[in-house]
């Protein structure tokens, strides 16, 4: 059964699941799916077609599911998806689709999103993300699993981050940041891997030594940046977080890699 605060006001088309529980002065809107166990505090606004998965807590002055912040948005169905067992603190922004992109944001699970961050539309967020306070994604922005971004970066539209990276805060990302990839600074650098990461998800020293060496080798050898990703490439085939840094470079992003230096 759920509980809903008597000043809260839900929209008669929303789903809920069970247990969820609506705090004081939250506005739920149409199209919006609760799934069990969601907590809206207090003062909360899902405004319209967006779903958020079960045991996600929510906290005061969050507005979920907003209209994009684009100037061509005229009303269409857009909309937001929203993971399992996520944290997001107070003031919180996530804006749902536009209609020339996926129509469509989706944010993972298990990630803490602490005050004011801002998901924006169309952006792709992964499972186990971080974003400190006020961090910031533009729109069509991608976001892989377990990154941390830290208070007050801002990713640039159609900005990319693989997966285990870690962005320092203050940072303006106008580049991509590779997988695994420790970039700081403003504008953005990269500084190497982020090693804090790596060690934390397991990594032995023997590991740590081999990604580093293909690193230093991709990024600080001799010769051209291709040849040296060809060389990479081959040398560290059985690395699989190598292939991953590398295919990620090879795909076609919208934004230019963030390198040292650079």
């Amino acid at each position: 059964m759920s509980r809903i605060h008597p000043t809260a006001v839900v929209d008669a088309g929303a789903v809920l699941g069970d247990g969820v529980e609506i705090g004081p002065w939250c506005v739920v809107g149409p199209g919006v799916s609760l799934a069990e166990d969601v907590r809206l505090v207090s003062h909360v606004v899902v405004q319209q077609d967006t779903s958020i998965g079960a045991r996600t807590i929510v906290h005061p002055f969050s507005v979920i599911g907003g209209d994009p912040q684009h100037g061509g948005y005229k009303g269409e169905p857009v909309r937001l998806e929203i993971g399992s067992d996520n944290v997001i603190r107070e003031h919180c922004t996530f804006n749902r689709g536009t209609p020339g992109d996926r129509k469509l944001t989706t944010v993972g699970s298990n990630g803490l999103f602490m005050t004011g961050a801002h998901v924006g539309h169309d952006a792709i967020v992964g499972d186990r993300v971080t974003m400190a306070n006020h961090a910031t994604l533009g729109g069509h922005s991608r976001v892989g699993d377990r990154v941390f971004l830290g208070g007050l970066c801002a990713l640039h539209q159609f900005g990319r981050v693989g997966q285990g990276a870690i962005v320092g805060g203050l940072a303006a990302v106008t580049r991509d940041v590779i997988p695994y990839g420790s970039a700081w600074g403003n504008h953005a650098q990269l500084h190497g891997l982020n090693l804090i990461g790596l060690k934390r998800k397991g990594y032995d020293k023997t590991a740590i030594r081999r990604l580093l060496a293909a690193y230093r080798e991709l990024f600080e050898g001799a010769g051209t940046f291709a040849d040296r990703l060809d060389a990479v490439e081959t040398a560290y085939a059985d690395l699989p977080e190598i292939m991953e840094i590398t295919a990620f470079i090879r795909e076609d992003g919208k934004r230019p890699l963030c390198l040292p230096g650079a």
